[in-house]
């Protein structure tokens, strides 16, 4: 890679581990007057005006605003929808850094979810992603102490459902632009999140949730942004150990904002699951 790469990969990465984590305290500071579907029917909603507005200055945009595969964006959409409110959900009752460590398992999913899906084989690299990434589960998790919360396992669905996600993503940017997968996304979910939200909760806005509300829509939309250019400039093997800088990033503004403890254990099984996903990429890189 080149330097100009290189400097392209850490700048947008910059950007996406800022936007995730803006979004993670914006849905925080939010959790107190508004549910969680009220705070992503805000969040869609506001997406899907910007984007609206973007195709309309740039008309290169527009065919993304229509679909030939509108079963596949439903059945990717719903199954987002339900990971999305109890990742959102779970960021109200769990530690920030507890949160994010178990999302990262989605990878182990996936390698899982590939095999009968998209037919893809489980390679040795793969196999030891699989096992390290619940290896480090545990270690989180820690069954029977009495700290492990129930809720927990809330979070694995979580990565399960983002890892379906990501399966039938990848069958869909075969066909379609990545403007037409977050706007039908938005579009999609915003009557979703509609349906549990309660009547009129838009006059519970408030001038000063004005910065909360700015990050929760930024973010939402920068972090998918950012963190697809940075795939675009760099190799995976690159990007995702990167990406992994969430989990102390976050445990640092848990601490520093709720005063949430360090938990040692949070970032010992961090660094199973990470180091389980570098030896797969590792090993990929090398067949490939």
């Amino acid at each position: 890679m080149s330097h100009r790469s290189i400097l392209a990969v850490v700048f947008w990465m910059t950007g996406a581990l800022l936007s995730f984590s803006t979004t993670a305290v914006a849905v925080r500071a939010l959790s107190g007057t508004f549910s969680v579907f009220e705070i992503l029917s805000i969040r869609n909603g506001t997406a899907v005006v910007f984007l609206l507005l973007l195709a309309a200055f740039r008309p290169v945009l527009r065919p993304g605003l229509m679909s030939g595969r509108i079963g596949l964006h439903l059945v990717r959409n719903v199954v987002h929808f339900a990971g999305t409110a109890a990742w959102a959900f779970s960021l109200t009752i769990l530690p920030l850094a507890t949160v994010f460590a178990l999302e990262f398992t989605t990878p182990a999913w996936v390698a899982l979810l590939a095999i009968p899906f998209l037919r893809e084989r489980l390679t040795q690299g793969r196999l030891v992603a699989v096992i390290l990434g619940f290896v480090g589960v545990l270690v989180i998790l820690r069954p029977g102490a009495e700290t492990a919360q129930p809720a927990s396992l809330l979070v694995l669905g979580v990565a399960l459902a983002f890892a379906l996600v990501a399966i039938v993503t990848k069958r869909l940017t075969a066909t379609e632009s990545t403007f037409s997968i977050i706007f039908l996304m938005n579009l999609m979910q915003l009557p979703m999140n509609l349906i549990g939200a309660g009547w009129g909760f838009w006059q519970r806005l408030e001038v000063s949730q004005a910065l909360p509300l700015l990050g929760l829509c930024a973010g939402g939309l920068l972090s998918h942004f950012c963190l697809t250019n940075a795939y675009r400039h760099g190799d995976a093997s690159m990007v995702v150990p990167l990406d992994f800088l969430r989990i102390p990033l976050i445990a640092f503004v848990g601490w520093r904002l709720y005063g949430e403890p360090l938990d040692p254990y949070v970032f010992v099984g961090s660094a199973c699951i990470i180091a389980g996903i570098l030896y797969s990429l590792r090993r990929e890189t090398k067949l490939s």
